[in-house]
């Protein structure tokens, strides 16, 4: 296609949806260059993940079969006769934990770069949801293949939700859809993946990714106060676009070589009625929370030590959700030591109390 083409093309595209105010937008657009500019393409990678997980997941869908007599029946079908079947299940499963990972290191980027401050709360709070709702993508889908581990890992998650002071038993009940996991747990969870839990996730994306484009790249303390002249940028279109996709590129190749050389195991169908199997452990991104309700004594004070180790989870979450609206209130002499003090703690508690809980 030639220049006269594209003119053409574009003119087409202008007259019918005015996309010259878009073009020029883009055109305009800079990123700013520093040390720290490689972490704008944390979010690029995790948005990348998130569309793996869509096509991988719709693909899967055409072969699953909810239920306790054909959901492991199905997943075993789709990797021994289905063609590729077996790549496509184990793309999925890879990149929905590095979705995970990749947007705790957004998010902690985010942090320790001031990202969060005013006038950008709401993009934090936006992020903090896709957070959360990623960990639900992981805790619904965990069941679906209805094997051992998942099913007792459900079990035991579920029942760390019904220690949750005065709603738990609710929560829980909603959960699980019954008193226990069962067949109807299956079907909730799968409803909650599939349909529920992806709306909502794109439609909060949409949003903060439309807070990201309307406020620019952040820009650190430390580069907006160099000379203009020192402020180095590159344009958004296509020079920063063109460095997200290759780094995208880099990332499906490594999800491939995950995926060829370790793929996901499907396990042994579950069975209700068996005891638990030794070493029943959650995904690694929930690990920390478990070890530390682990190491938790039974009772401190009056109550139960289960029940304190989820209030704190509980305060610690809403805090940090919350970062900042209370952060700015911190003296502006102190502030930046105090939050990178508090980050590094947090970040040494989870690799800390996730170490512990594979080693143990």
């Amino acid at each position: 296609m030639n220049k006269k083409s594209d003119d053409r093309l574009l003119n087409w595209l202008d007259e019918r949806f005015n996309i010259s105010p878009f073009l020029d937008f883009m055109k305009h657009k800079q990123v700013p260059i520093h040390k720290h500019s490689v972490w704008y393409y944390m979010g690029g990678v995790a948005l990348f993940l998130f569309m793996v997980q869509v096509l991988t997941g719709i693909l899967l869908l055409l072969y699953y079969q909810p239920g306790v007599d054909s959901s492991y029946e199905s997943i075993r079908f789709i990797v021994t006769k289905v063609n590729f079947g077996w790549l496509i299940r184990s793309l999925h499963s890879w990149s929905a934990n590095l979705l995970v990972l990749f947007i705790f290191i957004h998010m902690f980027s985010t942090f320790f770069t001031g990202a969060f401050k005013n006038p950008r709360e709401l993009t934090w709070l936006s992020g903090f949801i896709l957070l959360a709702l990623a960990l639900g993508f992981g805790f619904s889908g965990y069941l679906l293949p209805w094997n051992e581990l998942a099913f007792f890992a459900t079990k035991v998650g579920t029942d760390i939700t019904g220690a949750v002071p005065l709603v738990g038993k609710a929560i829980k009940i909603f959960l699980r859809g019954s008193e226990d996991v069962t067949g109807g747990t299956l079907l909730r969870f799968y409803a909650f993946h599939v349909a529920i839990i992806p709306a909502i996730f794109t439609f909060v994306l949409s949003v903060h990714l439309l807070f990201i484009q309307r406020q620019g790249m952040h820009e650190p303390d430390f580069y907006k106060k160099l000379p203009r002249e020192k402020q180095k940028t590159i344009a958004f279109f296509p020079d920063f676009f063109l460095k997200d996709i290759l780094l995208w590129l880099i990332v499906l190749n490594i999800l491939l070589f995950l995926a060829v050389f370790f793929p996901w195991d499907i396990g042994i169908k579950a069975d209700p009625f068996a005891s638990a199997p030794q070493g029943i452990r959650p995904e690694w991104y929930f690990m920390f929370m478990f070890q530390t309700l682990k190491l938790l004594p039974a009772h401190i004070l009056f109550i139960e030590g289960e029940i304190v180790g989820v209030l704190m989870f509980g305060v610690g979450g809403v805090a940090w959700m919350l970062l900042p609206f209370w952060a700015g209130k911190i003296n502006a002499q102190i502030r930046t030591r105090v939050l990178t003090t508090l980050g590094l703690l947090v970040v040494a508690f989870i690799l800390v109390m996730t170490i512990i809980g594979y080693v143990m």
